[in-house]
């Protein structure tokens, strides 16, 4: 992160900022530029839902090695950028083979079928406001606001979103601010809204808090 961002956490949020410094560097989050990587990134929050990050990414891995573009990919390299169009080919049962439950093969084919019929725009999504990016993602099966804050933070790249209803946000903060019960919406809304213009950034910093506590 910059210097301008460390400075504001630590003028607006002592907490934060002590936080930020056990942890060290944060690093950048690039933007993806088009829409086939958008898709890819889609693709990969639908199958990470509800899951552990270690089966997540055994499950993408599987799913993307169906591919040409993804047979080599592995962990830690750049994602391979997936098309719609040959997800729509990939029969069901062997995409079910792969691990993914029948719900989710649903909402991955509801999305490519959305791109391919220019439903959903994926390459201008990055000329719209948070919100009308959120707007135009909840169109599709199977993704909620959740998983729409967090295209607009690691997809799109954007400095300031926060999502009341993520669990680990919620469980970071009780944390950290020695707070006796979860924080409900109207709490969260009201805390993070100081570190504005800088959510997402805070955002990382209260994730990377949880995993500390786990080493």
């Amino acid at each position: 992160m910059s210097k301008k961002i460390d400075s504001h956490f630590q003028t607006v949020d002592s907490i934060l900022f002590a936080a930020l410094q056990k942890i060290g560097e944060i690093p950048p989050v690039t933007k993806k530029g088009n829409s086939a990587d958008h898709f890819t990134e889609l693709a990969a929050s639908i199958i990470s839902q509800q899951l552990s990050t270690k089966v997540a990414d055994v499950i993408w891995t599987r799913f993307v090695h169906l591919f040409p573009e993804g047979k080599e990919w592995a962990k830690g390299q750049p994602e391979p950028s997936l098309s719609p169009t040959k997800v729509l080919k990939v029969p069901d049962q062997l995409m079910r083979d792969q691990g993914l439950s029948w719900a989710k093969i649903k909402y991955i084919k509801d999305l490519a079928q959305k791109v391919v019929d220019k439903e959903i725009d994926l390459e201008h999504l990055d000329t719209l406001p948070d919100e009308e990016v959120i707007t135009e993602l909840v169109k599709v099966k199977g993704i909620g606001r959740w998983t729409a804050e967090m295209f607009l933070m690691f997809g799109l790249a954007r400095p300031d979103i926060f999502s009341t209803g993520d669990l680990g946000l919620k469980r970071a903060i009780q944390k950290l601010y020695s707070l006796e019960t979860e924080p409900d919406e109207l709490k969260l809304l009201e805390l993070s809204q100081k570190w504005s213009p800088y959510r997402t950034f805070a955002a990382r910093i209260l994730w990377r808090s949880l995993d500390n506590e786990t080493k």
